[in-house]
């Protein structure tokens, strides 16, 4: 149960602190697509002004930042290209190998990298295998693959059963705490 527990829970990306970030070591981000970025199966267009604000901010502070998405190569790869960002595209989360392609391509090591996503039992899952800094984000839009709705209710059950135990973060719904 523990590699299902973030490190941090935001609201959004955006609410994130870039300089918190900086100033832990991260140099690398990772970071889902659908329902993270943007909602489920929407093109580039569709990503918030505060997203793409939070992500230039992220490179300004000089973090390097790629999409890992078990969706379509074709369109995260134009996604990432639009936004000027590296992307690793139609791999299985929550395996490794995705994630260590992903620093591999931005030259970090995992105490380097932070792992951003709206799923426990894929991006959260393969951060922490990985050995990742892991934050999650609630997702964009309820609307999403029908397996993922499935899996969204064990999701709830396990995050409960979690914060019960006090063993689970509380959500921010805003910028201004301290990771």
């Amino acid at each position: 149960m523990s590699r299902l527990i973030p490190n941090r829970w935001y609201d959004k990306i955006w609410h994130i602190p870039v300089k918190d970030l900086a100033d832990i070591g991260i140099k690398g981000v990772i970071v889902d697509l659908d329902n993270t970025l943007v909602p489920w199966k929407k093109d580039p267009s569709h990503a918030s002004q505060e997203t793409k604000e939070w992500l230039k901010k992220a490179q300004d502070a000089g973090m390097d930042i790629c999409i890992v998405s078990n969706g379509g190569s074709s369109r995260v790869q134009s996604f990432a290209a639009e936004l000027g960002i590296k992307a690793v595209a139609g791999v299985p989360k929550p395996r490794r190998t995705p994630f260590l392609r992903a620093m591999s391509l931005m030259g970090t090591s995992p105490k380097e990298t932070a792992v951003i996503g709206d799923q426990l039992f894929t991006d959260i899952l393969g951060g922490n295998r990985a050995g990742c800094y892991t934050i999650l984000v609630t997702p964009h839009d309820e609307k999403e693959f029908f397996y993922t709705r499935l899996v969204r209710i064990l999701e709830r059950k396990v995050k409960e059963r979690l914060q019960k135990k006090g063993a689970f973060p509380e959500r921010k719904v805003n910028g201004d705490e301290n990771l």
